[in-house]
């Protein structure tokens, strides 16, 4: 076990640490701003009009993505479910509507090719100062469990992790399920596991778990975007190991 530090903040008798991907490891808000403009481009070519309002759902405003928005935060599942919606309410059948959403992202990621997004300033070095401290460590993120082990490999950082998880078919977060999983994966309880993450649905996923604590880290200096957090950072770096593992 170990005692893990963020400012004034301490949480005692830790074995585990869970982090979120999107805004939280990885810097994709260039990745993610460019697949809903790419993904409301393709569909406003098939549907004049829908581009825009599309725009808007996803987050981008004025060439900016809103890291509480839609494309920000939701599971892939939930971001086709969305832009369904949108298509559907058009006139459009609901099949349609979801195979023309889900043919437009696909188009759009092909399009964007496979070029990883960068990890954050202090990504790595705090994967290997929390793996020292002999804790077990975990991604658990929203987004498919095939782009979390693309985003591991790319980064080299499977030495460091012990699970790559993310959501395909089953519950989203904040479902509390998804956490304890986890927990059940990693071989610990949740009250002696961490959540890192960079939204509202992350704070709240660990809370109803009853984790033991969730950390929330906002790089725009938005704590509202990590309401419920036990403490909020603005690095990496300001997760500290005050007391090494067994």
């Amino acid at each position: 076990m170990a005692t893990i530090k963020c400012g004034n903040v301490s949480f005692p008798n830790i074995k585990a640490v869970l982090f979120d991907k999107n805004g939280t490891l990885e810097d994709s808000e260039i990745y993610l701003r460019s697949l809903a403009q790419k993904t409301a481009r393709i569909i406003d070519a098939q549907i004049p009009g829908v581009g825009e309002p599309l725009l808007m759902a996803f987050g981008v405003n004025n060439n900016s993505l809103d890291p509480a928005g839609l494309m920000s935060v939701a599971s892939r599942r939930e971001t086709e479910a969305a832009t369904a919606a949108y298509i559907a309410e058009t006139g459009r059948g609901w099949i349609e509507s979801l195979n023309i959403a889900r043919q437009a992202l696909d188009e759009a990621d092909i399009y964007l090719g496979q070029t990883p997004a960068p990890l954050f300033d202090g990504g790595l070095q705090i994967l290997q100062n929390l793996s020292n401290a002999g804790l077990k460590l975990g991604i658990l993120s929203a987004a498919t469990t095939q782009e979390v082990e693309n985003f591991v490999a790319a980064h080299q950082l499977g030495d460091y992790l012990q699970l790559q998880m993310g959501v395909d078919d089953g519950p989203s977060k904040p479902d509390p399920c998804l956490f304890w999983q986890a927990c059940q994966a990693l071989g610990v309880e949740s009250k002696t596991t961490l959540m890192v993450g960079d939204s509202v649905a992350d704070m709240q996923m660990a809370n109803n778990a009853q984790a033991a604590g969730c950390i929330g880290i906002t790089w725009v200096g938005k704590p509202e975007n990590v309401a419920g957090a036990d403490v909020v950072i603005t690095q990496l770096h300001e997760i500290q190991v005050v007391d090494g593992g067994e």
